[in-house]
């Protein structure tokens, strides 16, 4: 078996299948996109083993875990031999320790060649924060809500710039209505691995943009480092007139399921004051949607602006005369590019 960097690991596995052999509810929690879960444990065989490796030692539990494996054996080394390529595999576990290399020394009896992750999924995350907090050209497209900030990315994108879409990736539109008739969020880990599988094929000695967002979207969080690089990062700063703000959110949210959506007000109650959600909710029952738009603006710009002045550090200002999103996007390909060269 060979030892793999996490950089090694992950270019090796865009033509060879990776085996992620932790439990399922490590794998549930988060893996390497495309990775194939046979999971040497068991969630409840993982717990048994570990209590043991704390209560009585390394000897007993690696004793106890042999008793467990011993009559999977023969399964496991068939299903690594069905999805083997020319006879190869990538295999990985937590740590890059015992799990792995024992799968690895199984499947090898098959004749099959595997390389190991070094350190295993915990240096593939290390690795994620890495590569995530150095994206050298990145340029965060900001703006207030209903702004049109995801249209021009979607633009951009089928311009052949390289774009990450946050929103896309986390299945939420970034408010508290962004999560109503989306499809489930991924696991936080989850989501922050996919954001690194798009970052691997992006050419880096280009520029890359994504669209700014508070540290969550939704009930996901971006890595730590992507965060902070993004507030360094130039940000272009787009501004749309009000009405046209109002005139999308409306287009976007009105009709979305009226309960969801009340429910949604409500939520916010701590927020917005007990007597301005009511009054809201009131409005949105009456089908007065520009207004209930216009008065969401007032609470969501205090919000923007709040962490705008706090977090951001380079802003350029765009103001644009209409709401053509190809237009808008040439707009900014050339304000980025007077300023990148």
């Amino acid at each position: 078996m060979q030892i793999l960097s996490p950089e090694e690991f992950l270019k090796s596995g865009k033509s060879l299948p990776i085996i992620d052999v932790r439990s399922p509810g490590e794998f549930a929690e988060g893996h390497i996109p495309g990775a194939i879960n046979i999971p040497i444990f068991n969630n409840e065989e993982r717990a048994i083993v570990g209590t043991i490796y704390k209560s009585k030692g390394r000897l007993p539990a690696i004793e106890k875990g042999l008793e467990m494996v011993g009559p999977k054996m023969a399964g496991f080394a068939r299903q690594a031999s069905s999805l083997a390529k020319s006879n190869q595999l990538l295999v990985h576990c937590w740590r890059g320790g015992m799990r792995s290399e024992s799968m690895a020394w199984l499947f090898e009896r098959m004749d099959l060649k595997c390389f190991i992750l070094e350190g295993g999924y915990k240096s593939y995350r290390n690795f994620l924060l890495e590569i995530t907090g150095n994206i050298p050209h990145l340029i965060v497209i900001e703006g207030y809500t209903g702004s049109g900030k995801t249209e021009i990315l979607q633009t951009l994108a089928k311009m052949g710039e390289q774009v990450i879409d946050l929103e896309k990736h986390a299945n939420h539109r970034g408010s508290v209505f962004g999560g109503i008739q989306q499809e489930p969020q991924p696991t936080t880990q989850q989501f922050q691995n996919e954001l690194l599988d798009i970052i691997l094929n992006f050419d880096l000695s280009k520029r890359v943009w994504i669209e700014g967002e508070s540290q969550t979207v939704g009930r996901v969080f971006l890595p730590d480092p992507l965060w902070k690089r993004m507030n360094e990062a130039l940000n272009l700063e787009i501004f749309v007139p009000r009405k046209t703000r109002i005139k999308r959110l409306v287009e976007e949210y009105g009709k979305l399921p009226e309960e969801l959506m009340e429910n949604a007000i409500i939520s916010i109650a701590k927020r917005l004051g007990d007597l301005r959600m009511k009054a809201i909710l009131s409005l949105y029952r009456e089908k007065k949607l520009h207004i209930v738009a216009d008065k969401l603006l007032e609470y969501y710009d205090q919000t923007y602006q709040y962490s705008r002045d706090k977090y951001k550090k380079k802003v350029t200002e765009i103001i644009f005369s209409g709401d053509n999103s190809d237009e808008n996007a040439q707009i900014i390909i050339e304000k980025a590019s007077q300023i990148f060269g």
